[in-house]
């Protein structure tokens, strides 16, 4: 048995492993949330700030053939505003950092800037872009910074779910992997590399999964509607409900059990696929639910299982990492 390797490359690690050694040498935050949970809390002066980043790489995280400049702008909008919204929070503004080659057309510039202001004005009215960064790069690159008002309220955290608790969902599960499936499915070559996505040949269903993909609609006013009914927990579901549950669960020192039965025609896909960024709480039992909140399930005392689907463990490793997934083709 061969030791450990006591320098090993970040491919060679999860993406926990990687975050729990920047955090080691870190240290202890002194924030009143620090690392660990959707966002941050801040204290500023007399008042708190919620803010939480995010960045989009070509490669792992988009493909130019299929994503225009307006929904790369549209989704790393509407991603970072998610992570607010799960804190119980009110956005308020975006940072934008684009790393860009230098052959990038101005209209492409543009139309980026066109999605980012749009999915504002549409997901968080009264949030917008208010300062960012401009540089050069090879891969092209979109890091957002996203603040959020707790207006006077607490953030809602990971780590409250108690047993009893209902486990609720706002949004869908499975819409943004589907559309993924398609898009690698109808529009790659025979090597598997993406072609350019032609949106007239799709309809129905196949249409409404890839614009829930490239183009996330997040239910953000949820996150402070579930704040003050009482969520006890709360986050976005970001890279698949099995996966993000467990992160929930694990936080508070419990465990989540999920109905089959929520969980739509394909509990597979609901668990494993990622990217619709709708919002995972847990409420006191007997409540009544915010509008737009659905149950799937309850919160139990902690087993040897994290998550269970009708009592019984979720079996195999769901969701996505990116230092285990980003060369599979998702993204």
């Amino acid at each position: 048995m061969t030791d450990p390797d006591p320098d090993p490359t970040v491919g060679s690690l999860t993406e926990g492993a990687i975050l729990r050694r920047i955090l080691e040498v870190l240290g202890p935050s002194s924030a009143p949330v620090g690392p660990g949970d959707d966002a941050a809390v801040l204290s500023i002066g007399d008042g708190r700030v919620v803010a939480t980043t995010d960045t989009l790489v070509h490669g792992p995280d988009f493909r130019l053939s299929w994503s225009s400049a307006y929904d790369l702008g549209w989704k790393a909008a509407a991603v970072n505003l998610a992570d607010v919204a799960a804190m119980g929070a009110r956005p308020v503004a975006l940072l934008v950092a684009l790393a860009m080659p230098d052959e990038t057309r101005l209209s492409f510039v543009e139309g980026l800037a066109d999605g980012l202001r749009d999915a504002c004005t549409a997901l968080a009215p009264g949030c917008a872009v208010e300062g960012g960064d401009l540089t050069v790069s090879d891969t092209l690159t979109i890091a957002v910074t996203a603040l959020g008002s707790l207006d006077g309220g607490a953030p809602v955290l990971r780590s409250g779910a108690r047993p009893g608790d209902v486990v609720a969902l706002a949004g869908d599960l499975g819409h943004a992997a589907r559309g993924l499936a398609v898009l690698f499915d109808r529009f790659t070559d025979a090597d598997g590399n993406p072609t350019p996505l032609q949106r007239d040949a799709l309809t129905g269903a196949d249409a409404a999964a890839v614009a829930a993909q490239l183009r996330p609609h997040p239910p953000l006013a949820l996150g402070p509607a579930a704040a003050r009914a009482g969520a006890t927990a709360m986050m976005d579901v970001s890279d698949g409900l099995a996966l993000d549950a467990t992160r929930l669960a694990d936080a508070s020192g419990v465990t989540v059990d999920l109905e089959r039965a929520a969980l739509g025609d394909d509990p597979a896909l609901s668990l494993g696929g990622g990217e619709d960024h709708g919002l995972l709480a847990a409420f006191p039992a007997g409540m009544a639910l915010p509008p737009g909140f659905r149950p799937i399930g309850r919160v139990r005392e902690r087993a040897d299982a994290a998550v269970t689907v009708d009592g019984r463990p979720v079996e195999g490793r769901r969701g996505w990492d990116p230092y285990r997934d980003w060369d599979s083709g998702r993204g």
